[in-house]
């Protein structure tokens, strides 16, 4: 069986993918809507296949009907509570950005361009604050999975979380870039938003185990629940707003059929 710091490790390579994501604005401010809103859609697709197979699936074979129904229900509900709280986060951004520079030469009304900085501040913190809420509980099923002796489970469940955290970071990266956070910058806080909770998370869970028995059902049911949450309350919607809707449906099959051959590769 894998040690707590090995899960630690494992967890935390996983959630700092989404440092990743933040590389293209490394070269440009400018990223048409058609790559990002299909890079949403390859994330929405990876996420929804790892609830059914790496979460949903595993907790039926290993607990009851009614313990994963109940971990999905109350980790749905949970997503949706915490997300009323999430646009607070901006003031944090708005913070960030006092030293920060635009690299925007566009010439806007000083008004209308505060008013930019401050919707993509806001998106910005928005995303991160999602990316936030829907590690803990997946580094949660990590941290369980392992401490279960249900390594393909966690191995899975660590690449489903890796691949889908690149395009969730460049989701996250594009606002704060636009809104005036330095490169520097914008990577090393894309990176945290992944890298911070995921193994923290992961190690609560793992340690959980040794107190309470049967309980990788419910988490799983848990974790699929804000997942299936995020998507369909934040990530379909923002994929669809700007025609490419196609172009976001496809990439989410893509994504899906990843992580089905992530899943049968793995065997879980």
């Amino acid at each position: 069986m894998v040690s707590v710091g090995e899960v630690a490790l494992i967890a935390g390579l996983a959630g700092a993918a989404t440092g990743l994501g933040a590389i293209p604005t490394l070269f440009t401010d400018r990223i048409s809507h058609r790559i990002y809103d299909s890079a949403i859609g390859l994330a929405a697709g990876i996420m929804i296949g790892a609830a059914v197979f790496a979460l949903i699936v595993p907790g039926l074979e290993f607990g009851t009907l009614t313990e994963v129904v109940l971990g999905v229900v109350v980790g749905a509900v949970f997503l949706l509570v915490a997300n009323q709280y999430i646009p607070h986060a901006h003031v944090f951004f708005n913070g960030l950005l006092n030293g920060g520079t635009t690299g925007d030469k566009r010439r806007y009304p000083e008004s209308k361009r505060a008013e930019e900085l401050s919707d993509d501040s806001r998106k910005a913190a928005l995303i991160g604050g999602s990316i936030t809420i829907h590690n803990v509980p997946e580094g949660l099923a990590i941290g369980i999975a392992f401490a279960s002796g249900l390594d393909a489970v966690g191995i899975a469940l660590a690449i489903a979380i890796a691949v889908q955290n690149v395009p969730d970071g460049f989701a996250m990266a594009v606002p704060a870039s636009r809104a005036g956070l330095s490169k520097a910058k914008t990577v090393i806080v894309t990176t945290l938003s992944g890298a911070i909770p995921e193994p923290i998370a992961a190690v609560v869970g793992f340690t959980l185990v040794t107190l309470v028995t049967g309980i990788f059902p419910v988490a799983a049911g848990f974790a699929a629940g804000t997942m299936m949450a995020v998507v369909f309350r934040e990530m379909i919607p923002s994929s669809h707003g700007h025609g490419f809707a196609d172009e976001a449906t496809l990439t989410f099959v893509v994504g899906f059929v990843i992580m089905l051959i992530v899943d049968v590769g793995l065997a879980v």
